[in-house]
Formats: C-alpha cells, sequence, structure tokens
C-alpha cells in the first residue's frame, strides 16, 4: 500500500493525520508542500481524487488569502490553482493519498475512509 501525506510539520492536525497512520503501521511517503511544492497538475490529479473543487481547498484564512484577492468569487478554478502554486501556504492540510482516492484529515480520522 503506497500511501502519500501532503505534511506540514508544524500543524497539528498533521502531526495528529501522520500519528494515526503510523500507529495502524502505515509509513506514508511524506510530502512536505511547503518545501516541495506540488505543480499545478499534481494539484489538479489531487483535488480530483478529492473530489472537490480548488476553492474547497483553501485555507481562506491565511493572510496571502486576502492579499492575493481570493476572494473574489469571478477568479476560475486555474487561478485558484496557480495561487496554491505561489503560496502553497494557502493549501488545506494534511492531505492524505491512496491510490485514487484522498482525504483531507480535517479531522485526522476522515482519512480512515480510504485506507481499507
Amino acid at each position: 500500500m503506497s500511501i502519500i501525506i501532503y505534511h506540514n510539520p508544524r500543524c497539528s492536525k498533521s502531526r495528529e493525520t501522520l500519528k494515526l497512520l503510523e500507529d495502524r503501521g502505515i509509513a506514508p511517503e511524506i510530502r512536505e508542500y511547503l518545501k516541495e511544492v506540488p505543480s499545478a497538475d499534481e494539484l489538479k490529479a489531487v483535488l480530483g481524487k478529492l473530489g472537490i473543487s480548488a476553492r474547497e481547498l483553501l485555507r481562506t484564512k491565511e493572510a496571502e488569502y486576502k492579499e492575493a484577492g481570493l476572494d473574489n468569487p469571478a477568479l476560475d478554478e486555474a487561478a485558484v490553482i496557480a495561487a496554491m502554486v505561489s503560496h502553497p501556504k494557502l493549501i488545506e492540510r494534511p492531505i492524505v493519498i491512496n491510490g485514487e482516492r484522498a482525504r483531507i484529515g480535517r479531522p485526522p480520522e476522515s482519512v480512515l475512509e480510504i485506507l481499507g
């Protein structure tokens, strides 16, 4: 089983989700997305696995959200994805991927849905 976690070690939910996986004997591939920023194509693929829009993956309380004008509803999917590539802090975390399925670890237990 090849599990990937988009992880931010400074985030408590991300740390809790990683521990939840490790406690179940899963050693995921850890992608520290703030250091290893996903490309626009990678983000599109992740969004497809999550089954959500780019806007739904945005962290709206970050300063970069307002600064980049992302509260503008006229922005299309490509513009929102481009903003997340430029400002990866805006990507909701953690994201756990198992094959063609993915979940955001909020709450951490939600990732259990894709492990079985």
